[in-house]
């Protein structure tokens, strides 16, 4: 049997059942990402299962609130932190929540909106 690779494009809100469904099947946490895309960011939730590759894929807004997963995985809250220190992502209920200062940056959020996007508001 060869391992298997997968992406999938969630909505924000298939997000955090389709977590507890990995956690539940024995999945790992690898690595979570975060990108900043013309009007809005990419995330991106890897797992995997012995030699199979999950990878959850959401597009949402600048100025989104997501679910922490520390709570299923703890080792989540760097990754957590670190989106929320540098593109802006409000990350509620994480298990250790640096409250922004996980990062020294020279400007609050160097990776999230852009000054163009904020002049548009």
């Amino acid at each position: 049997m060869s391992p298997k690779y997968e992406i999938l494009e969630l909505s924000k809100e298939e997000l955090l059942s389709h977590i507890y469904e990995l956690k539940s099947e024995g999945y790992r946490l690898v690595q979570i990402s975060c990108t900043t895309l013309t009007d809005n960011l990419e995330l991106h939730y890897s797992f995997a299962n012995l030699y199979d590759f999950l990878d959850l894929k959401v597009k949402v807004p600048f100025d989104i609130e997501l679910p922490s997963i520390s709570g299923l995985y703890q080792a989540a809250f760097l990754y957590e932190n670190e989106m929320q220190d540098l593109f802006g992502i409000k990350i509620k209920h994480m298990s250790i929540d640096y409250k922004g200062n996980f990062y020294r940056t020279a400007i609050k959020a160097p990776f999230g909106q852009t000054m163009d996007h904020k002049e548009e508001k």
